[in-house]
């Protein structure tokens, strides 16, 4: 059975002014709260921990803690 790009979770290398796609796929889910993402709509992300986040509250809040 063949799967679309729109079923499967995408993987990225971010880096700091947008992201790679390694694999293909429709989304990611945030670092924090696991909600899906969908490619189009992903804003935020740490280019150091390579991880991607839902919203500007979620990426701050993450930033904090690991301070």
């Amino acid at each position: 059975m063949l799967m679309s790009a729109q079923d499967k979770p995408a993987r990225l290398h971010f880096g700091p002014n947008g992201f790679r796609i390694v694999s293909s796929g429709s989304h990611v889910a945030c670092a924090v709260t696991g909600e899906p993402i969908a490619l189009e709509a992903l804003r935020y992300w740490s280019v150091e921990r390579q991880e991607p986040y839902a919203s500007c509250e979620i990426a701050t809040r993450r930033m904090l803690e690991a301070l």
